[in-house]
């Protein structure tokens, strides 16, 4: 009988699949950068390739699929990808069972990696976890006791839409000053674009070509002592913070950890960071924030979390 675990992890800019024998490392490790033309076939195609590359031939005896964007996990069923089309109401564990044999679940990156770190990472001995990632996005996830508490519509978690500027600039949900309009790399990049002056240290970096600007590059700009990277980076770590104390003050979990390309910023992002959420926060309420622990494969390591409990018939 295989003891093969196949974890997936849809990202918003790459694919990751990873196979591992329940020894806690991975015997197998591949990545892809999302298709274009963006769709869901073309999506599901080529994870489906990557993960049947991965199996060689062998049969998984258990799936679990981390996914960015609204899941229906008691279904497995994906609600839809603000970002790829056709990605509306897909019965993605069915198709994955159909297709490698295998039971599968699913449920979206956030809660996927903040059940990773829990399990495996920076959560570890931690009754309570609220998991963040910054980087396209901004998406949360949090784990008690042991469980992903998905909420009443299966939408908990999303303090990236939660608002803490309404005088500030427009998200893609339609509200102004959201924690991932100001926080996440692509909208500080487009910020960028916008904002840099003429010799600056960002304009140096980018040679002047305002379309290769991204988040990265705003990091290593302000590390240069651009005021403009400065002021976004700042930006983004106060946004965050205030989101976390306000999160403090409603949840009030044991440990944040904060995971994701732009947490790579620095020390002064996570200073300001720090500050912001203690600023934010009662002061009776302790303020434990973590860096992730398994960085970039918290949603693989979530996905192997879920794959287990498929393979046992219990939800976590």
């Amino acid at each position: 009988m295989s003891n093969l675990i196949l974890a997936l992890d849809f990202g918003g800019t790459k694919f990751a699949a990873a196979v591992t024998d329940n020894r806690d490392s991975w015997i197998g490790k591949d990545l892809m950068p999302a298709p274009a033309p963006a769709s869901a076939q073309a999506d599901y195609a080529g994870m489906l390739a990557m993960a049947r590359k991965l199996l060689a031939g062998r049969q998984a005896a258990a799936i679990g699929v981390s996914f960015g964007g609204p899941v229906d996990a008691a279904r497995n069923t994906v609600i839809l990808s603000h970002h790829v089309p056709g990605w509306e109401q897909v019965p993605l564990g069915e198709w994955l069972q159909r297709d490698l044999g295998a039971p599968a679940a699913i449920d979206n990156d956030a809660n996927a990696g903040a059940l990773g770190e829990y399990t495996y990472g920076a959560g570890q001995n931690c009754s309570s976890v609220f998991y963040i990632t910054v980087s396209t996005g901004v998406g949360g996830g949090l784990v008690a006791d042991g469980r992903v508490w998905h909420g009443a519509n299966g939408m908990a978690g999303e303090i990236g839409h939660m608002q803490v500027d309404p005088a500030g600039p427009l998200c893609l949900c339609g509200k102004h000053g959201c924690v991932e309009r100001l926080a996440s790399g692509p909208y500080m990049a487009a910020d960028a674009r916008t904002q840099m002056t003429s010799g600056s240290a960002l304009w140096v970096l980018c040679a002047g070509e305002a379309g290769q600007i991204t988040g990265q590059l705003v990091a290593a700009a302000a590390t240069r002592g651009d005021e403009v990277a400065i002021r976004l980076i700042e930006r983004s770590a106060t946004a965050l913070g205030r989101g976390i104390g306000n999160t403090a003050n409603i949840i009030n979990p044991q440990r944040f950890v904060v995971g994701g390309g732009v947490t790579k910023a620095g020390s002064r992002w996570w200073q300001v960071l720090q500050a912001a959420a203690r600023a934010t926060a009662l002061p009776e309420i302790t303020i434990d924030i973590a860096p992730a622990q398994l960085i970039d494969d918290a949603p693989l390591w979530g996905a192997v979390a879920l794959a287990k409990a498929a393979g046992t018939g219990h939800q976590p």
